[in-house]
């Protein structure tokens, strides 16, 4: 391999080493082409199955800061570099191992830690993010269905307990206050205020009454008077 091919892949796999959020190391020796084509799509768009030399891949994982790993590299390497869900990628990886035996997982790595091969499987037994989420939906569903029953039926049990207090205390002989009749001291109200007006146009009647009869005895008056002074 030319020198500057061999930078431009220690360059790409330091890359992918940093942006990964995981990677998974593994031997793929007896493998045909075929059977890593079908690894490679069972893995998903979201995952890197890259093979390279292991010098080129220690290099690298040196560049990018990554400790740990160098004993894996020996033998035919590829590594799995994980840019998704690291769990789905870890059942992608066991399940094509305990299907094609000749897949060897060494380890790898997670969130900057070192792992080893049980670590990798114990990934691939944890359910995934969108399973997980699924389920934490479903139980707040639960969690919220549950408070509205019992908001609901919070204003007939507090009925039932007032009634049941209420029967309580009568049958201790205690007498219960009456309620005042509010409706029947409203109406004589309503009823005096037109009397009140009555009396006071009936008192302003007689004195307009006397207004009006006094007038015409002062003007019978001095009709009189006028005939005797002629006289």
């Amino acid at each position: 391999m030319p020198k500057a091919e061999k930078v431009a892949t220690v360059a790409e796999i330091t890359d992918r080493f940093r942006s990964s959020s995981a990677a998974v190391v593994t031997e793929y020796r007896g493998l045909t082409m075929a059977q890593l084509t079908e690894l490679r799509r069972s893995l998903g768009k979201d995952t890197a199955y890259t093979v390279a030399k292991n010098t080129l891949v220690k290099r690298a994982a040196a560049d990018a800061g990554v400790t740990g790993l160098d004993e894996m590299f020996v033998g035919p390497t590829a590594v799995a570099f994980i840019s998704g869900e690291p769990v789905d990628a870890a059942k992608a990886l066991r399940d094509f191992a305990k299907a094609h035996p000749l897949l060897v997982i060494k380890g790898g790595l997670l969130d900057g830690r070192p792992l080893e091969a049980g670590d990798v499987n114990k990934l691939a037994d944890l359910e995934s993010r969108e399973v997980l989420l699924g389920k934490m939906a479903g139980a707040m569903l639960a969690t919220l269905t549950k408070a509205a029953v019992v908001l609901n039926a919070l204003p007939s049990q507090v009925a039932r307990l007032a009634a049941a207090l209420q029967d309580k205390r009568i049958a201790e002989g205690e007498s219960l206050p009456e309620t005042a009749p509010v409706a029947a001291d409203e109406t004589p109200v309503s009823a005096e205020a037109p009397a009140e007006g009555a009396d006071a146009d009936a008192a302003a009647a007689p004195d307009d009454a006397a207004v009006s009869s006094e007038a015409p005895a002062e003007g019978a008056d001095a009709a009189t008077e006028e005939p005797a002074v002629q006289a």
